[in-house]
């Protein structure tokens, strides 16, 4: 039993060698799926020495919730990673892995028992260390050159909901028209003010279609095309205006 204020997250322990310190205050969740054909496979993969792989948490299809490594420990799970100004991601954050096949194995859909366990988990953690809507991601968020997960089945919709999270409403225009060239340069501020590493990536390319498409797998999911056209436009500037509100 994990012990959060007056709350309590039941967990089975099982402990991943795979850590090191902390030397900064928690201030991110970061959600992953583990893109394995099963909650055991993951497990024993996250606890593997030599895979240097590792999370705080595990939430498998029945909704069990594990502890892997303590929370006041440094779990490997970001990798090369930026938020927010922040490089050392696993240094802030807490990470949580979510049992599913991911891309690799046909990203099945999440089971709502699974989703709601996800729920109670980030919401006792964001109200214990504090932190921010904002500063609750994907992986494929903080790494969008890398990573896909946790995939665009992932109902984030439904944790904004429940507080956990920002969700920028629908979209206010079905229309898919390429924005203005000036459009541009607004689009790459705004994905910056709300976490997104844009500022050094030149906004055109390989680069820019990456960075469009992992915000598009969490607030377009149905649209993840990596084209910034006036729909994905017009979302970038509500999530900005929401954050800097």
């Amino acid at each position: 039993m994990i012990r959060l204020g007056n709350n309590s997250i039941c967990t089975t322990a099982r402990l991943s060698p795979n850590f090191d310190a902390r030397s900064a205050a928690i201030s991110m969740l970061v959600l992953h799926y583990t893109g394995m054909q099963s909650a055991e496979a993951a497990l024993q993969r996250l606890c593997d020495t030599t895979a240097k792989v590792s999370a705080h948490y595990l939430v498998d299809e029945t909704a069990e919730v594990f502890l892997l490594v303590p929370e006041e420990q440094r779990a490997w799970h970001a990798g090369i990673a930026y938020w927010r100004g922040e490089t050392d991601i696993n240094n802030i954050s807490i990470g949580i892995e979510i049992v599913n096949g991911g891309h690799d194995f046909g990203l099945p859909a999440f089971a709502d028992a699974q989703i709601n366990a996800v729920i109670r988990l980030c919401q006792q953690l964001q109200q214990h260390y504090h932190i921010q809507p904002a500063n609750i991601v994907g992986h494929n968020e903080i790494a969008p050159a890398r990573k896909l997960d946790p995939g665009e089945k992932f109902p984030w919709a439904k944790l904004a909901a429940q507080g956990v999270g920002l969700w920028p409403g629908a979209p206010d225009t079905a229309g898919q028209a390429v924005i203005r060239p000036e459009q541009f340069a607004i689009a790459k501020q705004a994905l910056q003010d709300i976490g997104y590493a844009s500022h050094d990536i030149p906004f055109d390319g390989s680069a820019q279609h990456c960075l469009i498409a992992e915000f598009q797998r969490r607030y377009l999911p149905d649209q993840v095309d990596g084209c910034l056209n006036t729909q994905t436009f017009a979302q970038i500037c509500k999530l900005a205006a929401l954050i800097n509100s």
